[in-house]
């Protein structure tokens, strides 16, 4: 067994992890010249910190990240909604952590390197295309800074991790066409910041009829002052939109209007997003479930096979959960056709129905059903325009879905 992991991402290289860990020889390609800290901030939710955890990670994750203590809901007036704790304060036996995509990636590709070796993951090589026959996946790279064709690489099988833009992706159905846009664009920033609430608490506020955000802090003591580095999204219903690229610069002056009498006892919004350190523009997309992933030798992982909203905190989480469901299926069968059929029938269903719930109830939903319900306005009592249960039962529905609900992890 050989496999060849097409992309140096969060769910190629935790793949390259555990298949290492499984005694399963594997190389990564990765177009980029060098793991580099792109992006902003993620979660690592309980049901995927559980599988790095059992990759030795939880330590190296804990020194880079926040360790998340709560999830605050508040409406665009600062009024609190709904709060409830998180991770192991949250009776998990794992805890979640925001971090930045890029400390991330790092973390993942020096535990690569040290146990795999540097010649297992080859930087610069961007996937043009595959073939296999019966016997092996045969993929064609190219560099991706000169566009000059390297030798092809053979393996027992290739699995594309490269994402929405997947190459391989782009083979096994070449008139899916492009990624479908959502109707909503979101500005992402990082901005050294005070610590606010808990100085570990993930907000969601305002609704997206009038403009949201998700904020939450990613790294402690970035400076002498002890700030944190804050992440946030600014989410803007916008009818058009430019193709998603994670490193295309956004404008301050396009979405900070929306948010310009957001300031709260607990924070300034306007303030923390005008002093942010740089800022991206993202268009919020995704694709249809699709009717398969694995072609004989060959399939998909993460985004490449499930892109999805990132209204749930939860992409980077399937991907992991995929690297570990393929490295058994991999391990368990003597056939790799068959353990790639296997690897589908247990992820594909399960990611298709994420997709689906973070287009039409992820767990902002609670802000969407409280906005119904007051209109754009103040309230006086929380309680008095719903439950607690009825809150519970939005946040533990999506959290059944994904499956990361306590019930499910303890199993």
């Amino acid at each position: 067994m050989d496999v060849i992991v097409i992309g140096g991402g969060v769910g190629g290289l935790t793949l390259g992890l555990s298949l290492h860990r499984a005694g399963v020889p594997c190389r990564i390609y990765e177009a980029a010249s060098a793991i580099a800290p792109i992006g902003v901030g993620i979660n690592v939710l309980p049901h995927a910190t559980r599988e790095l955890a059992a990759l030795d990670l939880e330590p190296a994750l804990a020194r880079v990240g926040v360790t998340t203590a709560e999830a605050c809901f508040f409406n665009r007036f600062g009024q609190l909604v709904y709060r409830e704790p998180l991770g192991r304060a949250g009776g998990y036996n794992w805890p979640q952590f925001s971090i930045h995509r890029g400390d991330l990636q790092r973390v993942l590709a020096d535990a690569f390197t040290r146990r795999a070796g540097l010649d297992r993951l080859l930087t610069g090589w961007r996937c043009v295309g595959f073939a296999q026959d019966a016997g092996r996946a045969t993929v064609h790279f190219e560099n991706a800074e000169t566009g000059e064709r390297l030798p092809p690489q053979h393996g027992t099988v290739a699995i594309g991790c490269d994402g929405i833009h997947s190459a391989i992706r782009k083979q096994l159905f070449p008139n899916e066409g492009e990624p479908l846009y959502s109707g909503y664009n979101m500005w992402r920033g990082v901005t050294r910041w005070p610590r606010f609430l808990s100085g570990a608490s993930m907000v969601r506020a305002g609704w997206l009829a009038t403009g949201k955000m998700v904020i939450y802090p990613i790294r402690n003591d970035v400076d002498r002052e002890g700030r944190q580095l804050v992440n946030w999204v600014a989410e803007i219903e916008t009818p058009q939109h430019e193709a998603r690229d994670w490193n295309r610069p956004g404008r301050l002056a396009d979405f900070v209007g929306t948010f310009k009498d957001w300031r709260f006892d607990w924070l300034d919004v306007p303030a923390m997003i005008g002093a942010a350190d740089m800022i991206l523009e993202f268009p919020m997309v995704d694709q249809d479930p699709l009717p398969r992933w694995s072609f004989g030798r060959v399939s998909l992982l993460g985004d490449a096979a499930h892109p999805m909203v990132p209204r749930g905190s939860n992409g980077a989480g399937q991907a992991i959960l995929d690297a570990r469901a393929l490295t058994d299926c991999l391990r368990a069968a003597e056939d790799p056709v068959a353990a790639l059929r296997a690897y589908e029938d247990k992820r594909r269903e399960a990611t298709a129905n994420v997709v689906r719930t973070n287009r039409s109830n992820p767990p902002d939903a609670i802000l969407r059903e409280v906005y119904r319900r007051t209109g754009d306005k103040p309230f006086d009592d929380i309680d008095k325009v719903i439950s607690r249960d009825e809150l519970a039962a939005i946040s533990d529905g999506y959290k059944r879905v994904a499956g990361y609900d306590r019930e499910t992890l303890a199993r």
